[in-house]
């Protein structure tokens, strides 16, 4: 068996700082405090565990006592209720990157804990000259979160990274372990995700521990697939750059669209992305106005390390954004009111200043019911709901 020897730039990697991973207050007392929206009620406990034995331990305590428990990373998928959160609040502020095998054809192999911040890790890989999560740069939240929601930016999804996933399992009690092909991996979804659906809310039955990360070694970037990224590097699609370079030209769309925060800029008061982008069959796309954006659909169960993932026939995936601007919904709609869209970017709701939840899900239903008067298409929110009526 051969193993190929992926590039490597001539120019030095300098030290990168990572960005915050949340927008967390040391003296929190309500979900406000600890999520990047800035909404949300109070809670009856909050738990900072420092070990696995800890989080074990809450975990459990709530489950016996019938308590609602909400796992927080950085808080950036999570749209709170304005009531009180009469549950356990549980913060798990382990970071580790433990490198446990490097070189030969399978890359580099980390062992990374769940609390560990997410931008940190992706900082360590280019330091490090380990390919594969660059495009994903300025991500807010932990490790723990990534493989539930299967964060992707800019043509890359984490399904293609990770090898396996470290969970407790509430249902058994006990610990289980999830190789990267039993995650059922989908667009903004997992096997993880999924178990919310059976009741276990607002956290899944499945609490991640810790995730194992398989990355090629080398400098240059995976290729790069998204036009707006190859263009803003200045290269063809599919073309590999330097990964530093990666970086720093998806920082910079990020902060173009307030999506990099900042506590001086009321765009980055959200949960990034609102709305996920509409999966479509093919005759719901031929309804769809001609210059309406259309792409692949890809089969993240089938993923490959750092190759990505085959299309499925028959379905297409459009824009969420798209479908809410020419609805008539622009960048700083419902401005000067608390909660607004994004001034830089229509698909982020935000808190102006003084927004309550319900401000926000009001704004939510309002643009849902505008493009599926439009469209036809119910807009699926991103963020979990906690407490509350869904949006």
């Amino acid at each position: 068996m051969t193993c190929s020897i992926p590039e490597h730039s001539d120019t030095p990697v300098a030290t990168i700082p990572p960005l915050p991973f949340g927008r967390q207050r040391q003296d929190a007392h309500t979900l406000a405090d600890l999520t990047t929206m800035g909404v949300g009620g109070p809670f009856a406990r909050l738990v900072e565990a420092t070990t696995e034995e800890e989080i074990i331990h809450t975990i459990t305590e709530a489950d016996s006592a019938g308590v609602p428990l909400l796992v927080v990373g950085g808080g950036s998928n999570i749209l709170a209720a304005d009531q009180a959160f009469e549950g356990v609040v549980l913060r798990d502020t382990r970071s580790h990157i433990a490198l446990t095998q490097e070189g030969g054809c399978e890359g580099v192999n980390l062992h990374v804990l769940a609390g560990t911040p997410w931008d940190t890790l992706v900082v360590r890989a280019i330091e490090n000259e380990w390919s594969g999560i660059e495009a994903l740069s300025g991500i807010p939240g932990t490790v723990g979160a990534a493989p539930v929601q299967n964060i992707g930016a800019y043509g890359h999804e984490i399904s293609s990274t990770v090898a396996r996933v470290h969970t407790w399992d509430r249902v058994k009690g006990e610990r289980r372990e999830f190789a990267s092909d039993e995650l059922g991996f989908g667009y903004r979804t997992s096997v993880l995700k999924e178990s919310l659906k059976d009741g276990w809310s607002p956290s899944p039955r499945y609490i991640v521990l810790a995730v194992d990360f398989q990355l090629r070694i080398a400098s240059l970037s995976a290729p790069v697939l998204y036009g707006q990224l190859a263009r803003r590097l200045g290269v063809p699609v599919g073309a590999r750059v330097p990964a530093s370079e990666v970086r720093a030209a998806v920082l910079d769309l990020r902060r173009s669209k307030g999506m990099v925060l900042d506590d001086a800029d009321r765009d980055t008061y959200s949960c990034g992305s609102f709305f996920t982008n509409p999966v479509l069959t093919e005759a719901q796309a031929a309804e769809l106005p001609a210059d309406a954006p259309r792409y692949d659909v890809v089969d993240n169960r089938r993923a490959t390390l750092n190759v990505g993932a085959p299309r499925i026939p028959g379905l297409v995936k459009t824009s969420a954004a798209w479908l809410i601007d020419y609805a008539g919904f622009h960048a700083g709609y419902g401005m000067p009111g608390p909660a607004a869209l994004s001034t830089k970017h229509c698909l982020a709701l935000t808190n102006r200043g003084g927004a309550t939840s319900a401000d926000i899900k009001e704004l939510a239903q309002t643009i849902q019911k505008g493009v599926r008067g439009a469209y036809g298409i119910t807009l699926q929110p991103e963020p979990i709901i906690v407490g509350g009526s869904d949006a």
